[in-house]
Parts: C-alpha cells; structure tokens; sequence
C-alpha cells in the first residue's frame, strides 16, 4: 500500500499530500505532508492531537493517527502538486469508535453483510458573499424570485464555470450548474456514488469551493441561514440500495405508481420513523432550526420541509419520490457531517426493512399550506436541544451508530447549545431591556 501511493505520486507529479480527517462537527483538519515521507504517514498515521480538534478526548489522552486511504485520493485541480486524501482515525492501535469516516465505514461494512451496497447523490448548495461574509458579493443579485436567473448564473460564470471544471477533470461526471432560490446562492450537481466515495467527495468539494471562491476574493459558506429573509443552504440526499452481486436498484419498481420497490418504501418508512432523532445528525447546528420550519422567505417557500411526511414529486415534504429507483431526504444542510449523515440516514432506513415500516399513503398535498388540515401530522424539532434529546431517546439510531459515539456526540453538542445559550442576543437586548 505505501509504495502505491509513493509510486501514484511520482507518477502525478504530486509533491505533497493533504491527509485530511473530518471531525464531529465537520470540520476538515489535515497536514500536509511530503510525498518522500508518505510511506511513513500510510504505516503508522499522521498524528495530531484529538483534543485540539471537535473530538471528544482531553489534553491527556494520547495522539489519534489520521492513516489515509489511498483510494480516496483526490489530485487538486488548481494545485496538481498537491494530493487530497481521506483519512480514518485510530488511537492505541485501535480505530476512534466516534470518528466520523469510522462511523459510515462501520455501518457500510454491516450493509455488505447483507450484500447491499448503499449510493447516495447529494445537492450542496451554498451562497458566495463578500470576504468579511456580511454581504452577497453580487450586489446586482437583488431579484425578489432569484432561482435560475440566468444574468446573475452567468455573472459568475469564471468562478462556476472553474469548479465544475475541476468535477470534470475529477471525473465526478457533474451534469448541471444554477442559480438558487437566494440571492447568491449557487448548486452544483454530480453523479451519484457508492456511499463513503460520495461522503469524501462532498468533503472536498466544500474544501474546493471555499478555495476557489477566495482566489475569486469572494467568501464561500455552506452554512444552513445565513440570512432570515432568504432560502437556506440545503444538501439533499439522494438515495438507492442496490444488490453488490447483481448490480440491480433494490429500490426500482416499474410496476408501481412511483417507481418504488417495498423495500424502499419500507425504508421511507424507517426515515419517517426516526426522523427527529435523524434531525439531530442531518440538521445539527444551532442555524440549522432556523432552515426547517421557517416563516416564508422573500421569494415565497423557504424549500425546506417543516413536516415529517413524504410525498411524490413534490418539494414541500421531507421526503420527495423525484423519479423510480431513489428518494430524496430534503432534510439535511449544509453544515451535516457527510459521514455522520448518510451512517444516520442508512440505519433509520434499514431499521425499517428489518422491521417492515409502513410509511403509509402519499400525502399530495402543498405541506406549507394544508399542514395543520392533516390530523397525527409530526412536526420537526424547533431547535437543537429537542433534536438533542430525540436522539437521545432514539434506540434505533443510538443502537447502530454505537455507545461511544453516541456519548461523544452528545456531550459536544450539548456543550454547543449551553455556549449558545450563554449569550445575550440583540433581540432580547431590544425586546425586554425596559420590562
């Protein structure tokens, strides 16, 4: 394995190599290192120190190895001296029961069990503002219904234009560029892939974006609200099982109204079922609860759901049947840990399989408008600490993903909440200094 990498390398012309982790709350944290010491870093790890990252470890505990995986490696489009990899966690020779990338491999590993292999197509959709990240960068990007506007698109059509270069250069085979419902925001779309390629590709793609938006002296963010009056940054998730034997979509139907098979129904179901302990995982900031249920945006729908429900080609619902053979979950964001998200999503949707969930009839219905007409309908958690304690609750999602990474997870993200709710905000100072 080291001499592959060490011979790829010389091959590329790669010089350096970026062995790069993602921790609990999706933060990229890589070294760089050279190509004549690779070997080294594929043997033992590139060694940080856990607790200077969001790990759950203290000053005490020893260094956590970043050992990178030579068949994530990914060449930098506008650095070629440099490669990408993506690295698993070990500390005392054992693999981080907590990191994310061991989380999703652990899951994936259960699912070959069965002969299943999971792929996943996600839709990261992110705004382009100005450095100081106050402002849209475009200050002609003003329309009150921005989505597709082909004068704003083509305004920025060096940046986009560059990476969807770099997707194709990748091969990631990306097939459209738009113009989203924000002023300022942008999509950009690839094909789906097996799942843990999918995740790391969604890693670097923000790495790639943020980069490459900078070089443009425009700051890129991913984060779920940046503005109250506008649509947020979605990342929805496509999703198939499929026989690893065969080849075949386990999820394709011809014979049913939508396409599905009743293993992919029950899988809708599963996500239905655990879908507030899922928003704990695929909605998992803070900003986040300002994306789902949300008042209505300046440009009409805020196109984030607000209702535990599913439905056929309609974008109201949490989830959208788009076409026969796949689903989308329209809930995740921005800010999610790919990892951490499609492990959270797969044991939902297979804890309906192994249970047979019904998910129950469509319901074709505008879920902005006729909601509150639909009797038993489950809202979503309104902040984070209801999500939080879903979870906690969730056997479904805490059995699967395992204890320590359950008790990690909780303990930072509860410590988040209690950092969140130490300030002050703006509107309480105005709402009640004179009470």
């Amino acid at each position: 394995m080291p001499m592959s990498l060490r011979k790829k390398a010389e091959e590329l012309g790669i010089r350096y190599f970026l062995v790069s982790y993602s921790d609990l709350f999706g933060t990229s944290r890589a070294k760089l290192i050279p190509a004549s010491a690779i070997n080294d870093a594929c043997e033992t790890g590139a060694s940080f120190a856990g607790f200077a990252t969001w790990l759950d470890m203290t000053p005490a505990d020893p260094d956590v190895f970043a050992v990178p995986d030579p068949n994530s490696l990914i060449q930098l489009p506008w650095k070629p001296e440099v490669g990408w990899l993506a690295a698993d966690l070990w500390m005392n020779k054992q693999p981080v029961a907590h990191a994310p990338r061991n989380v999703l491999k652990a899951s994936l590993a259960r699912l070959a069990n069965r002969g299943y292999e999971l792929r996943t197509g996600v839709e990261c959709e992110f705004f382009l503002l100005s450095p100081d990240g106050q402002l849209v960068a475009d200050t002609r990007d003003e329309q009150a219904k921005p989505c597709y506007d082909q004068q704003a698109l083509m305004r920025r059509f060096d940046l986009i234009s560059e990476i969807c270069d770099a997707l194709l250069q990748l091969g990631w085979e990306p097939y459209q560029n738009d113009h989203e419902d924000a002023n300022g925001q942008f999509e950009i779309n690839w094909k789906y892939a097996e799942a843990l390629q999918t995740a790391d590709r969604q890693t670097f793609f923000k790495y790639l974006v943020k980069t490459l938006a900078e070089k443009h002296g425009m700051r890129a963010t991913f984060m779920p609200k940046p503005f109250s009056k506008l649509t947020g940054n979605g990342c929805h998730m496509h999703l198939s099982l499929w026989d690893r034997e065969k080849g075949t979509n386990l999820f394709a139907n011809s014979a049913d109204a939508e396409g599905l098979s009743s293993m992919a129904y029950a899988f809708i179901g599963g996500m239905l079922n655990s879908a507030e302990a899922l928003s704990a995982i695929v909605t998992p900031t803070v900003n986040s609860f300002r994306r789902i249920n949300a008042p209505v945006t300046s440009s009409g729908a805020t196109w984030s759901p607000n209702t535990i429900s599913y439905a056929g080609n309609n974008r109201t619902h949490m989830i959208r049947i788009p076409g026969g053979g796949r689903i989308e979950l329209r809930l995740c964001d921005g800010a999610a840990n790919p990892y951490l998200c499609a492990a959270a999503i797969l044991e939902a949707g297979l804890d309906g399989i192994d249970q047979k969930r019904d998910p129950g009839p469509r319901l074709d219905v505008n879920a902005y408008v006729d909601r509150r007409q639909i009797e038993g309908l489950r809202q979503l958690p309104d902040n984070l600490l209801e999500a939080l304690r879903a979870f906690e609750s969730n056997s479904v999602l805490t059995n699967a993903l395992g204890s320590e990474f359950t008790r990690s997870y909780l303990k930072l993200k509860r410590a988040e909440w209690r950092d969140y709710t130490s300030h002050v905000s703006a509107w309480e100072v105005a709402h009640t200094m004179d009470c």
